[in-house]
């Protein structure tokens, strides 16, 4: 039990996932790789590539997708610090494996590279020459079709342990975890991408879901626009896992209360689910930190967010 899968950590979001990720992080085989690396899961990346160039491929949607992909790996992703966490991505992964692995995937996601004209901006009205600074030509890129869906996986896999797994390699650890919440509601590609993952869903009362959001400056500062962000995350999620199968799936699902409630036998059941042995890691949950969001709304506030999370409370588990 010295060698487990690789391992994905999701939630809603204010559930205890970075947490979760820590402590999975302070295992001896297990490095956490320590920021949300948002080029899977997000929007513009892997997953919209994976069907841009598959199952929805045109040249234009193809070349949107990579295009996407592109600003989301050499601009947004090395430009953004990570403030709580004090990193840009390439920094958290280690530059020289994050680099390699972009730089390689452009060789195996393009067919073929043309200029095209740019007409000046003068061209229109008086049919001026271009000046000496104007650019009159645009680098565009024809992108692969892959018939073979798998091939195509195989390359973004391939990236994804360069990456990954060489910043493990460097923490001398042989598994590596990454947590982005809304990896929830992206199993079904997490499981394409890397079939052995483990994905562990970490769960919270949703009235202290809410109520943590409102205080997000990311996230609606308001009770109402809390809701409006939850409720279909809860609705999508519940609503995918009547027909997943997840039972026959490497999926663990937890609840931060529960951990909290009993955490060194929870611990030693949640390591032994990620497949290593139990470890007395520095970090813990604790009831004090989950339970300072019970009191956070007043009795008629309270019982307007659970009439809005009337399906969602009993779905996560929750009376």
């Amino acid at each position: 039990m010295t060698h487990p899968p690789p391992i994905f950590v999701a939630g809603t979001g204010r559930s205890g996932t970075s947490q979760l990720a820590d402590i999975l992080g302070q295992h001896p085989h297990i490095h956490r790789i320590p920021i949300e690396t948002r080029f899977i899961v997000d929007p513009g990346g892997f997953r919209d590539l994976a069907d841009a160039l598959t199952l929805r491929y045109d040249p234009y949607v193809g070349d949107d997708a990579l295009r996407r992909l592109g600003e989301l790996l050499t601009e947004r992703l090395p430009g953004r610090l990570d403030v709580d966490r004090g990193h840009t991505v390439p920094g958290a992964i280690g530059e020289r494996h994050y680099w390699d692995a972009v730089g390689r995937l452009w060789h195996e996601l393009v067919a073929h590279t043309f200029d095209e004209l740019v007409p000046t901006p003068g061209a229109r009205h008086a049919g001026w020459p271009a000046g000496p600074f104007e650019r009159q030509t645009r680098r565009r890129a024809v992108p692969r079709h892959f018939r073979d869906r798998g091939e195509l996986l195989r390359l973004l896999r391939g990236a994804v342990d360069t990456m990954f797994g060489g910043a493990a390699a460097d923490a001398s650890k042989p598994a590596w975890c990454e947590k982005t919440p809304f990896n929830l509601l992206c199993m079904d590609f997490l499981w394409e991408l890397v079939p052995e993952a483990t994905i562990v869903h970490i769960k919270r009362h949703p009235v202290a879901v809410v109520a943590s959001h409102v205080d997000q400056p990311w996230a609606p500062s308001t009770v109402e626009g809390a809701l409006a962000w939850l409720t279909p995350i809860y609705d999508r999620w519940l609503a995918w896992k009547v027909t997943a199968g997840l039972g026959a799936r490497r999926y663990v699902e937890v609840s931060a209360e529960d951990l909290a409630a009993d955490w060194p036998a929870r611990r030693k059941a949640l390591f032994e689910s990620v497949g290593v042995e139990d470890y007395e890691t520095p970090s813990a949950f604790r009831t004090r930190e989950l339970d300072h969001r019970d009191g956070q709304f007043d009795p008629a506030t309270r019982a307007m967010v659970e009439r809005a999370l009337a399906t969602a409370i009993p779905g996560m588990g929750y009376a």
